[in-house]
């Protein structure tokens, strides 16, 4: 059997209130316990192991004459009767009661004393009431001893520890942040070098960025590298109710780094400690607190010690300016979602864990998860090998791995139960998505699918396959991009007429607006806004306002928004209508087979033979061209 050691009076004084209690309650049952006896009127009353026999208040007032003497203590009452037999009861201690007993012959006495478990009960309460008190005032003075080091003990700050096996090689998709950090890990090896030179190397490194772009792989990494101890915690462990007790914990916390330097101080969330200071914010005193034991222990470092802080946040515009300047967190390291390159090298990386068949594309893969953080990417795979468990797969195909990426992207299949009429209208609605792209495919993404099983909200979609990552648009992709998005509310208008058009484009809708009041009003694409950015204000729960604006020119904001989406409109409306035939064909595809790729549409559209040479040549020769042909109309129409 383990010993316990009991380190703290506190401790002592919970045990002592127990043992107390305990007693208490053992002399409450036991005095309880006694055997009863039934008493007739005018029987003798037979004694039971010789124990005191217990006696009702109402055998009392009828047994007056029988009683010999009887000691009174509050309620409770012992004594004798004339027979010799010993007994207990609970009576009323009133003045006439008494003397009633007293006129029949009985000799009463009344006990007033008081015993050390009563004195115990009384004052023990009010001792331990009075400590709690003390103990709490303690620890609302601010201090790290008293109280906070008890509750230090108790409510231990939660650190990971250890030399992790993890290094660069394990980390792929960020190449420049992993240069970035490896002078870090050069001043860990050798310090020497550095110090010959007098160069200071940073004593805080904050690594910023998306979810799941890998902050805290890339700490354990760099630790991993230097073969150096890693200390890990959350920002959330030094928030606690007792004030006082978030500055207990950093203390505790660097003193143990400064034990095990060289090290790294890894700090996960650092912006719920790490706020921007107010004068308003009077409720957060304890986490001001906090933040200031942080900012003197980062800047009571020497140089020399080798310990390096690395705090991760996805909120980088909400920590304290302090927090940021030159001798705590010097250098920041802006980890941006993987590119179609890192997409690629991560989803190498993860597929070592995974059986891949040889069929599977990563490269096209990496295509088709624009956008994906490398914490998607190895979630993508692991739903892409529980499918292929799921359909029976020797290994990850990439049908698999497509319908994990949709299910990621739109949410599962939805079994529904839909209309004839409302299957037929998502049809034509996806129809005159993939036909109005096609006629732009000098611009747009090349279309990876149509279909129209219904996935989350979504009835059906059009997936396009981007090349390469976009870095920035041209006017010419932007009106392309709006068209294509406008096409299918389009197409429901044209093959069903306008009553009969639907709630469907709503995201498309959506879609179209945030990108044109992007071109617009933030990346000074419109001619007759000029380039003026004009940004909007988040707010929560009222009106967007716009920015640094008038009331008029946010009303040309909004016109000249209508105005792109109306062109857009109109050309999608003027493409399909030309080509309505075709697009009824494409519909009656997708009913049949419910999914179209890239190349099954190509080939609906420009036949078998020249499928391939009329998207690259002619198609995109008239999509351009019609690009250009609407925006001379609009900048006419501007001047």
């Amino acid at each position: 059997m383990k010993k316990v050691k009991i380190s703290d009076k506190s401790s002592w004084f919970l045990i002592l209130f127990a043992i107390l209690f305990g007693v208490m309650v053992v002399r409450t049952i036991v005095g309880k316990n006694n055997s009863a006896v039934d008493l007739n009127s005018g029987a003798t009353p037979v004694i039971v192991n010789t124990r005191p026999v217990v006696l009702s208040f109402s055998d009392v007032m009828r047994r007056a004459g029988d009683i010999k003497n009887i000691t009174v203590r509050g309620a409770d009452a012992t004594g004798v009767l004339k027979d010799g037999t010993k007994f207990t009861a609970t009576v009323n201690s009133d003045t006439e009661f008494l003397k009633d007993l007293s006129d029949k012959g009985a000799s009463v006495s009344i006990d007033a004393s008081r015993g050390a478990l009563d004195i115990l009960g009384i004052w023990l309460p009010i001792l331990f009431s009075a400590l709690f008190i003390f103990w709490l005032l303690r620890g609302l003075r601010g201090g790290a001893g008293g109280l906070n080091r008890t509750l230090l003990a108790q409510n231990p700050t939660k650190v990971t520890t250890g030399k992790p096996k993890t290094t660069f090689a394990d980390v792929a998709g960020i190449d420049s942040e992993k240069q970035e950090l490896q002078e870090i890990v050069e001043f860990l090896k050798n310090k020497d070098k550095f110090r010959a030179l007098g160069a200071r190397v940073p004593r805080g490194v904050l690594l910023a960025g998306e979810p799941g772009t890998g902050k805290t792989l890339l700490a354990r990494a760099i630790a991993g590298e230097a073969n150096v101890p890693f200390f890990a915690t959350s920002g959330s462990d030094f928030s606690g109710i007792i004030v006082g007790l978030g500055v207990a914990k950093i203390k505790e916390m660097f003193e143990m780094a400064k034990r095990n330097a060289p090290c790294i101080l890894f700090i996960d969330e650092i912006d719920a400690i790490g706020q921007k200071r107010s004068s308003h914010s009077i409720n957060d005193q304890d986490r001001e607190q906090t933040l200031n034991q942080l900012l003197i222990e980062m800047d009571g470092f020497a140089n020399e010690t080798g310990i390096i802080v690395i705090g991760a946040t996805n909120r980088p515009d909400m920590l304290d300016a302090a927090l940021l300047r030159p001798g705590r967190f010097d250098r920041q390291v802006h980890i941006e979602l993987p590119d179609l390159a890192g997409r690629d090298a991560i989803l190498q990386l993860h597929a070592k864990k995974f059986k891949i068949s040889k069929d599977v594309s990563m490269h096209d893969v990496a295509r088709g998860t624009t956008g994906f953080s490398g914490a998607d990417l190895e979630n993508l795979l692991n739903e892409g090998a529980l499918h292929a468990v799921r359909a029976g797969h020797k290994s990850v195909e990439q049908s698999d791995l497509d319908e994990a990426r949709d299910k990621i992207l739109m949410g599962p299949k939805k079994n529904r139960k839909m209309r004839p009429q409302d299957i037929k209208l998502a049809a034509h609605h996806e129809a005159g998505h993939a036909f109005v792209s096609m006629m732009y495919a000098d611009v747009t993404d090349p279309i990876l699918k149509a279909t129209i099983i219904p996935r989350g909200r979504a009835l059906g979609m059009v997936q396009h396959l981007p090349v390469d990552d976009k870095v920035s648009m041209t006017i010419s992709e932007v009106r392309a991009d709006l068209a294509v998005s406008l096409a299918g509310r389009a197409a429901e208008q044209i093959f069903f007429g306008a009553d009969k058009i639907t709630t469907g484009a709503e995201s498309d809708i959506d879609q179209a607006t945030r990108l044109a009041r992007y071109a617009i009003a933030t990346a000074g694409l419109s001619p007759k806004l000029g380039m003026v950015a004009v940004k909007q204000v988040t707010s929560f729960g009222t009106r967007s306002q716009l920015e640094t604006a008038s009331e008029k020119t946010a009303e040309l904001v909004d016109a000249e928004v209508r105005s792109w989406l109306d062109v857009a409109y109109k050309d999608a409306v003027k493409i399909l209508t030309k080509n309505k035939k075709t697009v009824a064909r494409l519909a009656d595809e997708l009913l049949k087979r419910e999914t179209l790729t890239g190349d099954e549409i190509r080939e609906i559209i420009f036949g078998k033979k020249s499928a391939k040479s009329a998207e690259k040549s002619d198609v995109a020769t008239k999509g351009a061209k019609r690009v250009l042909r609407e925006h001379k109309k609009s900048k006419k129409s501007a001047d």
